[in-house]
Formats: C-alpha cells, structure tokens, sequence
C-alpha cells in the first residue's frame, strides 16, 4: 500500500511518499518540500527520491500549483491512500478520519480556530482530489487528536461554563509531532513510553510544548487556538487579555488589526524587530543588536517558564525532548533551557549538544537526573502512519 502524506501549511507544503508492507518497516520512496515565497509570486519546489534530487520554481504558487509538478517530478508511482495533517479537528474529530463532502465542510468551518492552516488544508485536499481522483481515498490525520486524553480540569478555561458548553477550551496542536516525538524518544532510551514522564518541547515556527505520561498527552500550551501559549515565529503567544482590551477600546483597533498584530507581527520577528527566524535573530545578536538580544531572552523565559508550569501535571520528569526546526538546531536555547532546571540534575553534555547531527540522540550526560534528548520530527511518517492504521481497521 502506497501512502501519500501531505503536510501543507502557511509557510511550507511537505509531502512524502512511503510504502507499507505488513511485517515491514515502511519504506520511504521520496520526499518533496515546497517553499513559499508568494510575496515574490512563486514557490520553490524540492524533490528528493532514491538518493536524487530536483528543483523546480512554481509560479502562482498554490498547493495545486505544487501537486501536479510534484507527482511528474517524483515518477508517477501509484498512490493507493492520501493522508493529510489537518491542525484543528474541534470537538467533532477526536480521530484519523476518512474525508468526505461532510468532513471537509466540517474541517472548512474551523479555519476561523486556525487561519494560517485550515484554509490551506482544504486546498491542499482538493488539489489531491483532483490531481488523483475520487477513487484514491483522502483521509485526515488532526492535529488535535493527540490532546483527546486532556482531563476536563486541563482543557476548561476559567471563563463562565457556557464556554464548554459552546466548544471553546483547549484543544491543543502539533498533536501529530508530539505523538511521534514521543513514541521515538523512549525508542531512544530504550524505555517503555508506558513508563516516562517527558515534556516534549516542538519549536519551530509555531511552538507548544506537551506534557506526556504513559504515552498520552496530560497537558499542553496550545489551546482553543494555535495562538496560545509559548511566544513564536510571529505568534505572541499567551498575553494579558486586558491588552487587548485596551487596544480596542483606546486605541482605533479592530478584529482585524489585532487578528494580524497577534499572529503575523509578533513573537520573534515582533520583538527583534529583524526577523521571525531565529537564525537570524542569533546572527544579529552575534553584531550586537541588543533587540535581538531581549527577543531570545523573552523566547527562553517563556519557554522555562511552561516548562515549569507542565511539572505538575507530570509527578517529575524522566526526559525532555527538542525537536522541529528551532528546537533540532538551536543549541543555545537548549543548553538555555536546560541550566534553567539544574536543580532537578538535569545538565546537558556540551559537546553533545553543540554537534551537528541527523541522528535523534540524547544530549545529556551519564549523570544528568532528567535525560536532554533532540529527534528530528518526521510529521510525514506518523500521517502515513495514521493512514494505514486506519486502512487495517476497515
């Protein structure tokens, strides 16, 4: 069985392709990256398969504008499944579902919850339609899903009760990275996942950390929005909601304005003021730019500071895991993050931490009480992952 997981988003449109045998391990058959630049009006598109490469530039860039150009470049193979990451799910997908008119109705009518990404899943699912056709099964794997085990006292917001009754709590996101994070890094340890405590940091663009017992997520940063919570690329994160407040009643704001200030010029590149990409922000720190300075301080010390706030829910902590893109590459934060928490014994071995390295590995040294591990996210795999899971059962 042959599985196409898509992976579109605001900033990037990822795909692979994986085949599934049973009593195999799924074999990878090539691995696609689209970059947006729709500022420029175009998209660079990336194919890797079976140890080569190729390069396209899109103009118009669209997800159909990818699709079609991706599967030529990538040969034609079959597709028998596509499985796509879906960020909100609501309270009406707790599971991997098999997408119909109903469902992508469904999905539609969240993009409110998620603006940067329901709306571009459902392009995303019409381009596979109909590049595909309606014969291939198009099935969604949700973001949220993962969060479905959250108690009642961890996803109700002390608001008035008619707030769950309406469907606004937390949800939480990244559920997909978090979900394979998780089950990858006790393969490291070589542990149970029944048997860790682990707070799994997903710091990329969009950032949240999820606190993981026996395998299921017990508590997370994310809420009823992707805009909760950690401060991002862009994203603010948790404020004062009295700000906002303020900024409408005093100063000419609207839902508009505040709806692009706190999720397009905020988090990284609002405070830096240079950039929401924290290569760059490290680079301006590097020439003595003291905005880029205080925009890493604020990113660490919100980032200790949930960290902190997950402990309880956990008992104490066995690991804690980095992964997506700022997470798997910024050394300075982790070692940051980890100095915030030496009185629990955690320590980070230097060297260790410093190296650059596709292997998933534990950073920590042999006497660190709370193992520091980095594994490489691979969204891709745990959507086909879902897919075929799904697949068996029916």
């Amino acid at each position: 069985m042959k599985i196409l997981a898509v992976n579109g988003g605001s900033s990037s449109f990822k795909a692979s392709l994986f085949e599934f045998a049973e009593g195999a391990a799924p074999r990878p058959w090539w691995d696609a990256r689209v970059d947006w630049k729709r500022h420029e009006g175009r998209a660079d598109l990336h194919v890797e398969a079976g140890g080569t490469a190729a390069d396209r530039s899109i103009q118009a860039p669209s997800h159909a504008a990818a699709l079609a150009p991706l599967l030529e470049m990538a040969g034609g193979q079959q597709i028998d499944a596509v499985g796509h990451r879906i960020v909100h799910g609501g309270r009406a997908f707790r599971d991997t579902t098999r997408i119909t008119a109903e469902v992508k109705a469904a999905i539609a009518s969240l993009a409110s919850l998620a603006p940067e990404h329901n709306r571009l899943e459902i392009e995303a699912i019409e381009a596979a339609e109909s590049a595909l056709g309606p014969a291939v099964p198009q099935v969604a794997v949700f973001d949220t899903a993962f969060h479905a085990t959250l108690a009642p006292e961890a996803y109700t917001y002390p608001g008035p009760y008619g707030w769950v009754e309406d469907g606004i709590r937390r949800f939480g996101f990244h559920g997909i990275s978090h979900q394979y994070v998780s089950r990858r890094a006790a393969q490291v340890l070589g542990k149970d996942p029944a048997s860790l405590r682990m707070i799994v940091c997903h710091l990329g663009s969009g950032c949240s950390l999820a606190a993981i017992r026996g395998g299921r997520s017990v508590n997370t940063t994310m809420g009823f929005t992707p805009l909760e919570g950690l401060m991002m690329g862009t994203r603010s994160g948790s404020v004062d909601p009295g700000i906002l407040l303020h900024l409408l009643r005093h100063s000419g704001w609207g839902v508009e304005d505040l709806d692009h200030v706190l999720n397009e010029e905020s988090g990284l590149k609002g405070v830096s003021g240079i950039s929401n990409d924290m290569r760059d922000v490290l680079a301006a720190i590097g020439q003595g730019n003291e905005r880029a300075r205080l925009a890493f301080q604020v990113f660490v010390h919100r980032l200790t500071e949930e960290i902190g706030a997950m402990l309880p829910s956990l008992g104490g902590l066995d690991a804690l895991v980095f992964t997506a893109g700022v997470g798997e590459n910024c050394a300075p934060l982790r070692a940051e993050a980890a100095a915030a928490f030496a009185f629990l014994g955690m320590k980070v071995d230097r060297q260790k931490n410093e190296e650059r390295s596709q292997e998933d590995r534990d950073i920590s040294p042999p006497e660190s009480a709370v193992r520091v591990l980095v594994v490489h996210t691979r969204e891709e795999l745990e959507i086909a992952n879902e897919v075929y899971r799904v697949a068996r059962i029916r």
